[in-house]
């Protein structure tokens, strides 16, 4: 049982002698056990978000390459990107980070030069290799979707593009 007990000492000079009061707090530790289990049970937690990935059947081929933008994933926070195919690309290829003047710069830039030029949306291969982490996968996903790329698909590194990695260093 849970109790309060007060001294019944007195401060200076005092003819009645107090009694020490007790107080039982079984109830209010009851109610606040209550009150936790209550909110607890009630509470919602955060529903995890989930962004709508449409994987090609097939490989990604047949798209004009004057407006395939690919994205080759590689380590430390690092992308290399460039427009066209990998053996005769249209724009050398770059090294990139994800920030606001990388990856996403790249994405606005190359997709108004694409729609300038065809009149089309502009179309993102995205190729994680072996040195991605998780969490750059997921950085270059977002930025696909911050920018707002109408179509992308998710390929397989092909031995071209890995090279190409290694030749810029981001292997």
């Amino acid at each position: 049982m849970a109790e309060l007990v007060s001294s019944g000492k007195t401060a200076g000079r005092s003819r009645l002698k107090k009694m020490p009061v007790r107080i039982d707090l079984t109830a209010m530790v009851d109610l606040a056990f209550l009150l936790i289990t209550f909110f607890i049970l009630t509470t919602s937690l955060q529903k995890p978000k989930a962004m709508q990935v449409a994987m090609p059947v097939g490989p990604p081929g047949g798209d004009p390459e004057s407006r395939t933008m690919t994205i080759c994933l590689g380590k430390s926070n690092m992308a290399l990107w460039y427009l066209g195919m990998p053996d005769k690309p249209l724009e050398a290829p770059r090294i990139v980070n994800y920030s606001k003047t990388g990856l996403r710069e790249a994405l606005i830039n190359t997709s108004k030069k694409v729609f300038a030029a065809t009149g089309k949306p502009l179309i993102v291969i995205l190729k994680p290799s072996g040195h991605t982490i998780y969490t750059d996968f997921v950085a270059a996903l977002d930025e696909l979707s911050i920018t707002g790329v109408p179509s992308y698909a998710i390929a397989k590194i092909s031995p071209a593009d890995i090279e190409l990695l290694k030749q810029q260093r981001a292997w």
